[in-house]
């Protein structure tokens, strides 16, 4: 809130780099800017994976370049393990479990096997890898119907269908794969080149190279708009181990 204080309200060009989030803090940043700027141009110099993939279907225009990637949607859950904490995409716990209800009832002899594995399931994580599943396509499609295809013959049918490609697992096969601007325009969304505007394409990668400087000084997040109003998160320093002598 505090980068986004003093600006007029009309129209924002987001600078949007980051490797993703949380989808409930998203809807809460989209929720805000919406509700401060009719217009939204969201700018990957790039990368926005994941739930910063998610902010992008907010916005009215997507820019991308040829070096600019958006990623898959499908959420990932945190999961304890013995050996440290494990992210997994949802759909692969889901398909672990069908896949354990079949064997069981075919080979009951094999289920020794998923025994271990499904000892680390929670009660109730199944019904909440759906959840988060829905929750993803439900947001990018209410956004996409209200911002960006609002115009459409159809805009809650094709923002329905884009959303379900963005958090489409099977076809992804990992929440890291990078999805350029052809594909990007492949899969439904409305994407302008980069390139198409030599000043904005230089302002904007101006902005974005200086940023990427300052990530050099323990610098993990930073939001901040042209008027020098800024948020900044620091990796706290590491502390030196003692020597044993």
């Amino acid at each position: 809130m505090g980068a986004v204080h003093g600006l007029k309200s009309g129209k924002l060009d987001l600078i949007l780099h980051s490797p993703g989030g949380v989808a409930e803090v998203t809807e809460s940043m989209v929720y805000y800017l919406r509700k401060k700027f009719d217009h939204i141009r969201v700018i990957v110099p790039q990368a926005a994976m994941s739930a910063a993939t998610m902010l992008a279907c907010a916005a009215d225009e997507i820019v991308m370049g040829k070096q600019s990637s958006l990623g898959p949607i499908d959420p990932q859950l945190v999961l304890p393990h013995q050996h440290g904490a494990r992210v997994l995409p949802a759909q692969a716990i889901i398909d672990n479990f069908e896949t354990a209800k079949v064997t069981s009832a075919e080979s009951p002899q094999e289920m020794g096997a998923f025994l271990p594995i499904l000892g680390q399931y929670s009660p109730g994580l199944i019904e909440q890898c759906r959840e988060a599943q829905l929750l993803s396509i439900d947001l990018v499609s209410t956004w996409l119907r209200s911002y960006m295809f609002r115009e459409e013959k159809y805009p809650a049918r094709k923002a329905r269908t884009v959303a379900k490609r963005l958090a489409h697992h099977s076809k992804f096969k990992s929440h890291t794969r990078h999805i350029d601007i052809d594909k990007a325009r492949e899969l439904g969304l409305m994407v302008t080149p980069l390139e198409d505007d030599q000043t904005l394409q230089d302002l904007a990668l101006s902005v974005f190279h200086a940023t990427t400087i300052i990530f050099d000084r323990q610098v993990i997040k930073i939001i901040e708009n042209h008027l020098g109003n800024a948020f900044i998160k620091q990796q706290p320093p590491t502390l030196p181990i003692p020597s044993a002598g």
